[in-house]
């Protein structure tokens, strides 16, 4: 029986789902005759998430400018959902896609909970087990995950967690992550443009480079203090590395990094970087601090030493396979790690382990799952 032509629902608000949502909307698009894609854009990250969907020759079919200054985690909240709302007063929506763990996901399984419309949670599972690490994040994902329709586990121990919380196994899914996917995207020719990029800005990418990601709300206050204090340290001891470090637009965090940081040759700050430039630093770096989730998960690929910058990690993969570390915010601890890594070669310290999350088949998968659910439904 043909299946009629379902209008599908994309919902996302930051970069890192826009990466991972990507290869789904791509893949999907390459069957017209069975599916309708609308790309929504909460805008939670503005700039970024604008500025990465460009890298993929795509562009929201609506925006929503949900942010303001300084709001609360509620005000955010009820401005998604209402706006969401009217999204779904004006179109018909067959089934509604969303990614990861953001308060865009969970107005998205939300309104489309209250309306009993199907919802696919891609990269389901992940679990610290903490709800306030990551906050709020770790609520949010497990909430998502007890109404979807679809659960897509990256993993087989993210289907097991899910199974533990009484998810039915035939809504769930081992699939890989699509960040594997959005890497095997990238062209030579895009390669090309990001090393003059940095050609360009006079910033040298050798063996000498280390990539630095701070961002994360639990991160900021005291920790972010204790994190600078080590990265400090570490500009002093390695003056002849070279530190990167895309600076977050929250004044949280902005701030306070070109205070400790802008005075060192050393340490180049810029501003959020388009994902193929980012990408070209995981390739390139002998080190990698981050408190970012998908970095997490890219880092494996490219045989690069990841130091979390957390104290629970709902990617525990990768700390099993050993292509990661958690170190929190703890200052004598990243010095300490760090410091082996960086006094080694970049030959020497490199990863062997393959990239546990996945092998970039990942959207073809699930483009496979929602057209045999579709089919019985």
């Amino acid at each position: 029986m043909l299946m009629d032509k379902k209008n599908i629902l994309f919902v996302f608000g930051t970069r890192p789902e826009v990466i991972k949502l990507a290869p789904i909307i791509l893949e999907m698009r390459k069957y017209p005759e069975k599916y309708r894609v609308i790309i929504c854009n909460t805008e939670q990250q503005k700039e970024l998430s604008n500025q990465t969907l460009c890298y993929f020759n795509l562009q929201a079919d609506i925006n929503l400018d949900c942010m303001r200054p300084n709001q609360s985690l509620a005000e955010v909240q009820s401005r998604i959902l209402t706006s969401l709302d009217k999204v779904f007063n004006d179109n018909k929506i067959d089934a509604t896609i969303v990614q990861g763990d953001t308060m865009t996901v969970l107005c998205g399984t939300l309104v489309s909970f209250y309306r009993k419309i199907p919802i696919f949670h891609v990269e389901a599972g992940l679990r610290s087990y903490d709800i306030f690490e990551p906050f709020p994040e770790e609520v949010m994902r497990q909430m998502t995950s007890r109404v979807a329709d679809l659960n897509f586990a990256p993993t087989e121990k993210n289907k097991l967690a899910l199974l533990k919380e009484d998810i039915q196994e035939n809504k769930i899914y081992v699939t890989g992550n699509t960040v594997i996917d959005a890497l095997f995207c990238l062209s030579d020719e895009t390669m090309a443009e990001a090393e003059n990029f940095y050609k360009c800005k006079n910033i040298p990418v050798d063996d000498k480079l280390v990539l630095i990601t701070a961002h994360r709300r639990e991160n900021h206050g005291q920790r972010i203090d204790r994190i600078l204090d080590a990265i400090e340290y570490l500009v002093k001891e390695f003056s002849n590395h070279h530190f990167v470090i895309p600076v977050h637009p929250n004044p949280n965090v902005k701030d306070k990094i070109y205070c400790r940081l802008q005075g060192y040759s050393n340490v180049y700050l810029l501003p959020p970087l388009d994902y193929p430039y980012l990408v070209y630093l995981m390739k390139n770096a002998k080190l990698i601090l981050t408190d970012s989730g998908g970095i997490q998960e890219e880092a494996p690929s490219f045989g690069c030493p990841t130091l979390v910058m957390r104290y629970e990690t709902e990617r525990q993969e990768g700390i099993n396979a050993g292509v990661s570390v958690l170190v929190g915010a703890e200052c004598d601890k990243i010095i300490s790690l760090s410091s082996e890594i960086l006094l080694k070669s970049k030959e020497q310290s490199r990863l062997k382990a393959s990239n546990p999350y996945g092998d970039g088949n990942s959207a073809k998968t699930i483009v496979g799952i929602i057209e045999k659910y579709f089919s019985q439904v």
